[in-house]
């Protein structure tokens, strides 16, 4: 049956940006209504950030049992290799994605925005029809947040269907692949591609560059490489992947023709924003690019249209999203806010882990900014130590102006590093210089202790090396 809905705010999107920007509606006490075609919590929360790191952690786990067969240098041993049900190891992440889909709902439910689930299609700027369950939902609004996130890029001669498969079927596959091809040597194949590896699948890696992870230097990458060199993980770099037939791919590296036969395929070549399907065409929205344009209160040019999340550019991150979010609603409730972020960081959960923000060296040199920096390796680090994360080659990096010692960048490799991330960007947010990092006392024994020696470095005065 037909319905007609007036409100203040219209979201579209459900996801990390969508979400956070219908609960912080409700706090502002904004009529709001929320316009979700699938589940709430959008890529991240579904079939992207969460169900991945669950799966890494199950495949860390089976990988250090599967090392401790026959007796381990800390004393762990196992008579017989652990088994995996790759059903019950999904059906463990439905778990948790299902618990917090369901949080997400009762959350924009305290504060009362009304969720309607279908897909949505804007017929203008401020109208969006969508087809639910009970029928066509037709919504007008003061004020519309666009929030539509992103989809996995496909390769136009190698499209995804059967074995061909993007990250989302990969989270959710019944039994494991015996040989698994990846294409793209991204932060995406190489996560997803290590945790296969560690549940003992066969891995081949294709790039078309000659490097892996782009987006960082080499500093950063090799402990990773070295890690999936001595792991068994095949890597092809410089090459590209031309054809996929009869569960084999062809790739054409040095002028010769390779054939990598794999039972599944998993393509990681990027996301693009999404864009299509729901009728931003009809809104009269400008482009930059592929993207939205926003001004950094998230205003397109169309008055009373926002846009957040992946759906406005790079970087492509959960945080991002929701910190839009935040600035687009009290802007819409007449705060006075922009987005203008000093830094964010961004982690890659490979083996090891990547987190980095700010500048590296290499990109302070290259925006003409004299800097020092230095590294202190986990190697020397207690804690790293005391939990088998003092090998791989694994380091903490600052990046400083040498004119007057101001955080430009953090940088680290190594296991666990993850968690360092909010230190590394409350201390570029806050303007903090070297002898702040090298002044503050950091608790012992812990991984942060390597931000405090890699400041101290830098000085001139390290202690532990």
């Amino acid at each position: 049956m037909a319905q007609t809905l007036n409100t203040k705010l219209l979201i579209l999107g459900g996801g990390p940006g969508g979400y956070v920007a219908g609960i912080r509606a409700g706090q502002l006490g904004i009529d709001t209504v929320l316009v979700e075609g699938d589940r709430l919590g959008g890529t991240c929360l579904i079939r992207g950030c969460i169900p991945s790191k669950a799966m890494i952690h199950v495949a860390s786990k089976f990988d250090a049992m599967a090392h401790a067969v026959g007796g381990s240098k800390d004393g762990i041993g196992l008579s017989v290799a652990p088994t995996l049900d790759m059903g019950q190891t999904v059906a463990w992440k439905e778990a948790i994605v299902d618990k917090l889909n369901g949080g997400v709902a009762a959350l924009l439910k305290r504060g009362k925005v009304k969720v309607v689930h279908g897909w949505g299609r804007f017929t203008d700027a401020k109208t969006c029809v969508v087809d639910t369950a009970e029928g066509e939902v037709t919504i007008k609004a003061e004020t519309v947040i666009l929030a539509a996130g992103s989809v996995a890029a496909a390769l136009p001669h190698i499209p995804f269907g059967g074995d061909v498969i993007s990250s989302t079927e990969a989270l959710s596959l019944p039994e494991l692949p015996k040989r698994l091809a990846v294409i793209g040597a991204g932060y995406i194949g190489l996560e997803l591609g290590s945790a296969f590896r560690k549940f003992g699948c066969e891995v081949t890696v294709v790039e078309a560059l000659d490097r892996i992870l782009p987006l960082y230097d080499d500093a950063l990458t090799r402990p990773v490489k070295t890690w999936l060199e001595k792991a068994g993980v095949t890597l092809h770099l410089g090459a590209k992947a031309t054809e996929w037939e009869n569960n084999e791919l062809l790739v054409e590296k040095g002028g010769e023709t390779l054939r990598i036969p794999a039972d599944k395929l998993l393509v990681t070549v990027g996301r693009k924003p999404r864009t299509q399907g729901w009728g931003l065409d009809q809104m009269g929205v400008d482009m930059a690019g592929a993207f939205v344009k926003v001004n950094d209160r998230m205003q397109t040019s169309m008055a009373g249209v926002y846009a957040i999340g992946d759906l406005v550019g790079e970087p492509m991150l959960e945080h991002k999203a929701a910190a839009q979010a935040h600035v687009a609603v009290e802007t819409i409730a007449g705060q006075n806010r922009a987005f203008a972020p000093n830094a964010i960081a961004a982690v890659c959960f490979t083996e090891p882990e990547i987190v980095s923000c700010g500048l590296s060296p290499d990109e302070a040199k290259a925006a003409g900014i004299e800097a020092i920096s230095a590294v202190f390796p986990f190697s020397a680090n207690g804690r790293a130590l005391s939990m088998e994360a003092g090998h791989g080659g694994g380091f903490t990096r600052v990046v400083a102006r040498k004119s007057d010692h101001r955080v430009i960048g953090l940088q680290a490799v190594g296991q666990h590093v993850s968690e360092l991330a909010g230190e590394f960007c409350m201390s570029i947010e806050m303007g903090a210089v070297l002898e702040d990092l090298a002044g503050t006392i950091h608790v012992h024994p812990t991984l942060s202790e390597t931000v405090h020696e890699a400041a101290l470095r830098a000085l001139g005065h390290a202690i532990h090396i």
